[in-house]
């Protein structure tokens, strides 16, 4: 139920206010705030947002974020126009289902994998920095000093319609320039990481700075000098926020200031780099810099401020740049040219390496890289162990373009393609049309080999801002998956007619997410006959994930009644452990290899081949180097990971006989902890 809308001032009728309190888990940073602009943005009434003391236009991202808004702070919406109730009612939907993000705590930064030993002496030598590990492997090589001075802002002003014109001209020239880097950014497998520039994006066409911006001109300004004082009245205010996320957004204030200022001087967008390989040092780096980094000009970044959270570091993990970040200014006196040995998996950054170390580290890279070029060489071949034994090896995709890097791979499949991207960062619904149309592109893609297509799985972590949903204490425990689409069934309709609509371009099978008894699995495959009933359409198969326990333990009561099987190991293991895998403390400790999931595992394939059936397993697990040898003993048919980890799996499983498999495979139900098991498992 919404709050109760009142009347924001007296005698005014269509100025309309509500209470609200933002309960997602980072309050109004970047992400929910565009949600909430593009939600603001669907009508014409103006949209006021208030926080303490502060007022913002709810249309306007710069304004918003500059509210400070934090979980758990209320603030007052008001409207006023012709669709005011409409627009109200609109954004306290959004904001009472969690603008996009899911109302419990943040969750922890992910650590990087440790890369292999860094030949990095022992404190306290003095060539030593010890910084943040941000994005794992080693880097060798001469740095390159990234000292950008800022653009040269010209205040030499024409007549104020002229400056406009270059203004908007200019930031068009953004506009066009941040487009490319976010396709270059897809097209390098970060699609997701992508986003992050969606940020400087919405700026660019940010109501209150284009009329911050056009005042100053209407003033005498120039266009340089007007754009730049308006984004540095916005920074400012950001940079004094008591906040450290929405602080740092301030750098994307002053990256588009210098990008468009830049471009109304004649001069490039970015920063000249070298010839030559280099590592990058700077005081700290961009969204926008970082992902014009190009793979073999750059070798790794070292920064000396940062944070392994920031969206530099994201990017860098994204493109496989090994990065160290916050290793202090000394850094920044090392000059151009002299080398270092980055170490982005243990933060420790080395100057001037001897000889020998020098050799270690080259000698660590060339053996990861011959590992990468064998199995990247036998990629498009099958999976089979050395007795025989077949894996079939498939990508999760969430997107037409990388289901063509999953073919491209050597992904035998999708093993699960996570419709979500359709629904989620929009303030409507995608349509029957666009859906089917994105179904049977992905078909496509895959050239005949087959496409699971999980239905929706919102919820939990997932929320969306169009669909109203009450308030949960534990959204993971509450209304997601298949629970909430047989909620609201039209939903569940909608998209199930436009997989059987995409059916006829490829191999599409039907996947039912959070499946927890038989009535849930019934209800959905009785709407299912009824739509193909009605459209003649051909059968699909259709599986479920084994997600919850529930569900691996009545096994033998759905196996009958399914296809296939598939494991999301991920929400298997939160829910068997009870351990939230996004918990700052727990998240380390919610281990798939833990013996409770893996006999949680047997259980399922157990009952699935017991009727015939397959089983798969779709979640990060299936790419962990010590699970994919306990998981084929298990008897699992079929992996499905990221798309760059393929062509490894496939490696590591040619390299293994079923019948070791399945020894090591009982060797781990028999321990007690998931630490006994790791420790089993290594030779």
């Amino acid at each position: 139920m919404n709050p109760p809308v009142d009347a924001a001032a007296p005698g005014d009728r269509t100025a309309l206010g509500v209470e609200l309190v933002i309960d997602n888990r980072t309050g109004l940073h970047a992400r929910p705030a565009r949600v909430f602009v593009n939600v603001a943005k669907r009508f014409a009434s103006d949209v006021r947002v208030h926080h303490g003391a502060k007022r913002a236009n709810g249309k306007s991202l710069a304004a918003l974020l500059a509210l400070g808004v934090k979980p758990g702070s209320a603030i007052r919406i008001e409207v006023e126009g012709s669709d005011g109730e409409a627009a109200l009612e609109a954004l306290a939907a959004a904001v009472t289902s969690g603008l996009g993000e899911a109302n419990h705590a943040a969750p922890a930064a992910s650590a990087p994998a440790a890369s292999a030993p860094a030949p990095v002496a022992a404190a306290p030598d003095p060539r030593v920095r010890r910084g943040v590990p941000a994005a794992p492997g080693l880097a060798i090589g001469p740095i390159h000093q990234l000292r950008a001075a800022g653009a040269q802002i010209s205040d030499a002003a024409g007549d104020p319609a002229d400056e406009r014109r270059r203004l908007d001209a200019a930031r068009a020239t953004a506009r066009s320039q941040l487009g490319d880097a976010r396709r270059g950014l897809a097209e390098r497998g970060a699609a997701a990481e992508a986003a992050i520039l969606d940020v400087q994006l919405e700026l660019l066409d940010d109501p209150d700075l284009a009329a911050g911006a056009d005042q100053r001109i209407a003033d005498g300004g120039s266009a340089a000098r007007a754009w730049h004082a308006a984004l540095a009245e916005r920074s400012a205010e950001l940079a004094g926020v008591a906040d450290e996320l929405l602080a740092a957004r301030a750098a994307d204030f002053a990256d588009l200031s210098d990008r468009v200022v830049r471009i109304l001087g004649g001069g490039a967008a970015g920063d000249a780099l070298p010839d030559h390989p280099v590592i990058i040092v700077a005081p700290d780096l961009s969204p926008s810099q970082t992902s014009a980094f190009e793979a073999g000009r750059v070798l790794g970044i070292c920064t000396a401020a940062g944070g392994p959270t920031s969206h530099a570091a994201i990017l860098a993990r994204a493109l496989g740049l090994p990065s160290v970040v916050g290793a202090g200014s000394d850094v920044l006196a090392w000059p151009d040219g002299a080398v270092i040995a980055l170490d982005g998996g243990t933060g420790s950054v080395l100057r001037d390496p001897d000889p020998a170390e020098a050799a270690q580290v080259r000698a660590a890279q060339a053996a990861h890289a011959a590992r990468r070029a064998d199995d990247e060489r036998s990629a498009m071949a099958p999976a089979i162990t050395r007795d025989g034994r077949r894996i079939e090896v498939a990508a999760n995709v969430g997107s037409v373009d990388e289901a063509r890097r999953a073919a491209a791979a050597g992904a035998e499949a999708v093993g699960l393609l996570r419709t979500e991207f359709l629904f989620l960062e929009r303030a409507t619904a995608p349509g029957e049309d666009e859906q089917r149309e994105v179904y049977a592109a992905i078909a496509a893609a895959m050239a005949g080999r087959p496409v699971i297509v999980r239905t929706l799985d919102i919820g939990g972590d997932k929320p969306l801002p169009y669909l109203a949903q009450p308030a949960e204490a534990n959204p993971f425990l509450g209304m997601r998956g298949l629970r909430l689409c047989l909620e609201r069934p039209e939903l569940l309709r909608q998209q199930l007619r436009a997989i059987l609509g995409a059916a006829s371009a490829g191999s599409l099978r039907i996947m039912l997410p959070m499946v927890a008894d038989l009535a849930e699995l019934r209800a959905a495959r009785a709407i299912l006959a009824e739509i193909a009933a009605e459209r003649s359409a051909p059968a699909l198969e259709v599986g479920i994930m084994i997600e919850v326990p529930s569900a691996a333990i009545l096994a033998r009561a759905f196996a009958p009644e399914v296809d296939f099987f598939s494991i999301g190991s991920n929400d298997l293991t939160q829910y068997t452990l009870a351990m939230d895998r996004t918990h700052p403390t727990l998240a380390a400790r919610a281990d798939g290899l833990h013996p409770a999931v893996l006999r949680l595992i047997e259980l399922t394939v157990e009952a699935a081949h017991a009727h015939g059936k397959w089983v798969g397993l779709c979640g990060e697990l299936g790419a962990d180097p010590v699970a994919v040898p306990i998981l084929v003993g298990l008897g699992v048919d079929e992996l499905s990971v990221n798309v760059p980890a393929v062509a490894a799996v496939k490696s590591r499983i040619r390299a293994l006989s079923f019948a070791e498999a399945r020894e090591l495979a009982a060797r781990a139900l028999r321990c007690a902890t998931a630490g006994e098991v790791r420790k089993a498992m290594t030779p």
